[in-house]
């Protein structure tokens, strides 16, 4: 059974699940165009960070930033033996929920272009491609959605 809950990124196995996530963002992306957050940066007070267990394993990490007017989800990624069992969604529920439950009306998110379960994932949860937003620009690597 998988459980979400909220977490510290700086939990030995959250850590390491994060820095396999930004390992492959580099090896995908240019430096420029990752926009991940580092573990400190996920500690802040306006961000809600999760992972998802089965057991005792860390399977997923997801985070919501709570930004002026809307929130924006970080950080989804899930282990390679967790895929196909519903991690993503799971946390991407409690993301949404949490939202709800902070009066947030917004989600939106910046995703890479060639993730296509990550964008199949967004969509089946209602997510639509929109511009650029906050401090993001429009470039070749980027893809982003809404929802309201």
């Amino acid at each position: 059974m998988i459980t979400v809950e909220p977490s510290s990124p700086k939990d030995a196995q959250a850590a390491a699940l994060l820095g396999q996530s930004h390992a492959l963002m580099n090896e995908l992306f240019p430096a420029d165009a990752c926009h991940y957050l580092d573990l400190d940066a996920l500690c802040a007070d306006h961000i809600r960070f999760f992972t998802a267990r089965e057991g005792g394993t860390v399977l997923g990490t997801g985070a919501l930033a709570i930004m002026d007017g809307y929130g924006e989800v970080k950080s989804m990624f899930t282990a390679p033996e967790g895929r196909g069992k519903g991690v993503a969604a799971a946390v991407l529920r409690m993301i949404e929920d949490t939202a709800h439950d902070e009066g947030l009306t917004l989600l939106r998110l910046e995703t890479g272009v060639g993730l296509d379960a990550a964008h199949r994932l967004y969509e089946r949860f209602g997510f639509s491609r929109c511009g650029p937003f906050g401090s993001y620009e429009d470039g070749p690597y980027s893809i982003f959605y809404e929802k309201t």
